[in-house]
């Protein structure tokens, strides 16, 4: 552990911790940190494999830390820690948060304790009462597509200091699946082609969304050759879809979500159909997307009839989205493909920081795409 050089009495060079930094989200964010100019990863902890290397854990990262693990409780006593970036399950994320907070931290959440605004409806599909509902409304999404002005607002400086001093902000980074549907069909929700009717999102994701602790369905013997839907109407991420839809449209829009788990080790792609009204047509989707995207240095919008591929984006922080015009329904169809590591949690993380702090959007997050 160590704190960063000064430059004029200043530390120009932000101090940030990885809280729950041994899962695939994680190190993802430990990996993207590492070789990022404006931040110094002074730790990264894990109760679980406190004093154990990340290196040995994770042989990838030889030659480019000798960090090891440390247990969670050692942030508490860190002094001049700028942001924390919280990789750890539901619930947990709610207990840490608010002492951070207090501290003046900038916490950048991972899990899905402050996305939702009603608490009511985070309990039932999470299953655990919220114990910091203070802080939802304090919360700012996550999506810089969608909600950077909102994101800007937190690098506002407290009264009486500079711009760059940020307040403790909390920033609730989206879920994977949430990021590759909204993307898929924000553009034609703002501009006000939907039609009344459901917004229909089938979606793909790779093994590592489950997550590094082993279960039944992501053995190799399970996941292998094999596709299945799951969590068919009852999937955590839907509500979180719906009150991204409904922000975008101005409007409650109804949507039926089913996720699939694919054999694939990382990549997610979401495909949405979403009926019309009679004023779209191909010409004027295609603009809005264009709009929408033309200026998104992470969002590569497709040629008209073009889908994306999960391979073209493993390994990045870019969404490839593609739209087509089912003329026959009047129905939108839109597809978009993330990495779910990456856009879809550690790399979208990494961005909503650099604005917040002030940085370059892509400072930090300039990788070579995939090859096929």
């Amino acid at each position: 552990m160590h704190l960063t050089e000064k430059k004029g009495g200043q530390r120009h060079m932000k101090n940030v911790a990885v809280i729950g930094g041994a899962g695939y989200a994680g190190i993802e964010l430990v990996r993207y940190l590492l070789g990022h100019p404006g931040f110094d990863l002074v730790a990264v902890t894990s109760d679980q494999d406190a004093g154990t290397a990340l290196a040995e854990l994770y042989p990838a990262l030889t030659g480019r830390t000798d960090l090891a693990f440390v247990g969670h409780g050692v942030v508490d006593g860190m002094a001049e820690l700028d942001a924390a970036f919280l990789a750890v399950p539901h619930t947990a994320a709610m207990e840490m948060a608010p002492a951070l907070l207090g501290r003046g931290i900038c916490v950048f959440d991972l899990s899905a304790d402050f996305r939702l605004k009603d608490a009511a409806v985070y309990e039932r599909f999470y299953g655990a009462r919220h114990s910091a509902p203070e802080l939802l409304a304090q919360a700012v999404y996550g999506l810089p597509e969608v909600n950077r002005p909102l994101l800007k607002q937190q690098a506002q400086g407290r009264e009486g200091t500079p711009a760059s001093v940020p307040r403790s902000a909390l920033v609730a980074c989206p879920g994977c699946y949430p990021t590759a549907s909204t993307l898929a069909l924000a553009p034609a929700l703002a501009a006000g082609f939907a039609a009344e009717g459901t917004a229909v999102v089938n979606a793909v994701s790779g093994v590592s969304g489950a997550g590094r602790t082993p279960r039944q369905g992501n053995h190799f013997c399970s996941a292998n050759e094999n596709v299945n839907a799951y969590g068919v109407a009852t999937h955590r991420h839907l509500p979180e879809i719906a009150q991204v839809l409904a922000w975008q449209a101005g409007r409650r829009v109804p949507v039926v979500f089913t996720p699939h788990l694919a054999p694939l080790t990382r990549g997610l792609l979401a495909t949405a159909t979403l009926p019309l009204g009679p004023g779209a047509c191909a010409r004027a989707l295609e603009d809005a997307y264009g709009a929408a995207y033309e200026e998104e240095t992470f969002v590569q919008l497709l040629p008209y009839g073009t889908m994306p591929r999960t391979a073209s984006v493993v390994g990045t922080n870019n969404a490839q989205v593609g739209i087509v015009l089912d003329e026959g329904n009047n129905v939108l169809v839109a597809s978009c493909a993330i990495d779910n590591l990456g856009k879809g949690a550690a790399s979208q993380a990494v961005q909503c920081a650099n604005i917040v702090f002030g940085f370059e959007e892509a400072q930090g997050l300039v990788t070579n795409p995939g090859v096929v």
